[in-house]
């Protein structure tokens, strides 16, 4: 007797079902990590939690069964973004996946963005990174009406030891190492302290030891990250706490080469701390000082640190401490109320400093922050003009200061290879954001070659190997 078409239907469907189950591999997971580079960190520390677990990552996010995105939730371009890889995710979401929301985007808006991508399962919250392995045992018992919410109100720590899972290192011989999360500082233009709350840092002890196993895994450089290095410690009652930190990490692991500092505060750049970084050798001689601007006037309706003179003062001590530093800063233009005066008082600045390296944004209209009243009265083609203006000038200045260098030899961090030419970075270069460094000849990856520097460019150098690359110890 032949089979009605209802039956024969639903023997397809089942047929179709198994062959799509098995392209999915068991104990899978595909994870994009989206934002900064203190997402990378916790990133890294989900992936080793759920490998701990017996997972499996893989590429292809067709052959995951459980889908996670780290999300940016910090402008509206970064938003936009992890909005656009969710619903990419869950349209194509195959049966027996689950897709879980992490980070910042999931912290702030919460079940929002659930209604824009009805396919998320599961969210996480910005500091609830360590209950990965949580949710993805509960999703995967079968499903839920609702998406499972991991989204406290009120973070009150970074991480405990037991879930310090060592990280994947950044291009082989770099990690990222988040001292401290969250920010107590006013500014009124950034949201992060509405996602992420106040600051909370991590124990030194907790810190170091992370470091010594870093270390002990081949990392050479350890890259300290958080929204504002310079008030590490503050909430553990440490005063000078990022010079304690510096001085713990580089007695207590003296192999690390080289320690790089990130994200200091304006006003916060101690005595100590120069005397610090002056004094120790692993401490490389560069900072990253994001100054938003340098009219008093723009400053003052920032929420930031307005002296001027005081910025003048410190980065002279420090040049004067410090042979050879290079400094890295961050501006924003077309903030609410920026005037031609007060953007050509930027300019001038820039021109005056001559720093390594700038970045430059255009300012961003973010609704919750203290900002909001202000609007975003300055026109899109004026921010757009002003951003060009200052990058061309910028570019000038970093070409001429590369140039600098030609003749001279740094030591390079080889992370990659391209066309028989080694891919490097020197002091100078922050991972990811700075510079490269070009190098002729068979450097290995994870070595730190002295490097003749022959050649410059806007942003990168080139050069020879002056000698034998300094090797790894046996470990």
């Amino acid at each position: 007797m032949p089979k009605s078409t209802d039956l024969l239907a639903k023997e397809t469907f089942r047929v179709l079902q198994t062959k799509e189950n098995l392209l999915v591999s068991k104990n899978t997971f595909h994870l994009v990590s989206l934002g900064c580079a203190k997402n990378t960190v916790d990133s890294d520390s989900m992936a080793q939690l759920l490998i701990r677990d017996g997972y499996r990552a893989v590429e292809d996010a067709s052959r995951a069964n459980v889908l996670i995105v780290n999300t940016c939730g910090f402008i509206g371009p970064a938003k936009e973004e992890s909005i656009n890889v969710l619903r990419e995710l869950a349209e194509g979401k195959r049966n027996n996946q689950i897709l879980i929301a992490a980070g910042c985007l999931t912290q702030r808006y919460g079940s929002e963005v659930a209604v824009k991508v009805p396919g998320i399962d599961g969210m996480l919250g910005t500091r609830r990174w360590m209950d990965i392995v949580q949710v993805v045992r509960e999703l995967r018992k079968g499903p839920h009406p609702e998406p499972l919410y991991h989204l406290p109100e009120e973070a009150k720590t970074v991480g405990t030891d037991e879930h310090e899972a060592l990280r994947v290192s950044v291009a082989g011989a770099s990690a990222y190492v988040k001292i401290a999360d969250g920010c107590r500082r006013p500014c009124a233009f950034c949201a992060i302290p509405l996602i992420k709350g106040t600051a909370v840092s991590r124990p030194l002890d907790v810190i170091v030891a992370e470091a010594r196993r870093l270390r002990d895994s081949g990392v050479r450089e350890l890259v300290l990250i958080a929204q504002d290095t310079t008030d590490y410690g503050h909430d553990l009652g440490l005063k000078d706490g990022l010079a304690v930190l510096l001085e713990q990490l580089t007695d207590s692991v003296p192999d690390m080469d080289w320690i790089r500092v990130m994200y200091a505060y304006p006003g916060y750049v101690t005595d100590r701390l120069i005397e610090v970084m002056a004094a120790r050798k692993q401490v490389l001689s560069y900072l990253d000082m994001p100054l938003q601007h340098a009219h008093p006037k723009t400053l003052y309706r920032m929420r930031r640190p307005s002296n001027i003179d005081w910025v003048h003062r410190t980065l002279g001590k420090m040049r004067s401490a410090i042979p050879n530093l290079a400094i890295r800063t961050t501006f924003i233009v077309g903030y609410p109320g920026e005037t031609e005066e007060e953007y050509q008082a930027l300019v001038d600045f820039v021109q005056e400093i001559r720093f390594d390296r700038v970045g430059t944004f255009q300012f961003s209209f973010e609704p919750g922050t203290t900002s909001e009243p202000l609007g975003d009265p300055v026109p899109a083609e004026v921010k757009q003009e002003r951003y060009e203006r200052l990058m061309e000038l910028q570019q000038g200045i970093s070409l001429q200061v590369n140039q600098s260098y030609v003749g001279k030899t740094l030591d390079v961090l080889v992370e990659g290879r391209d066309k028989g030419i080694a891919i490097g970075r020197s002091y100078r270069d922050a991972p990811e954001i700075d510079g490269m460094v070009f190098i002729e000849g068979n450097a290995k990856i994870g070595d730190i070659v002295p490097v003749r520097i022959t050649g410059a460019m806007t942003y990168d150098l080139t050069g020879v190997p002056e000698k034998e690359p300094i090797q790894l110890p046996v470990i």
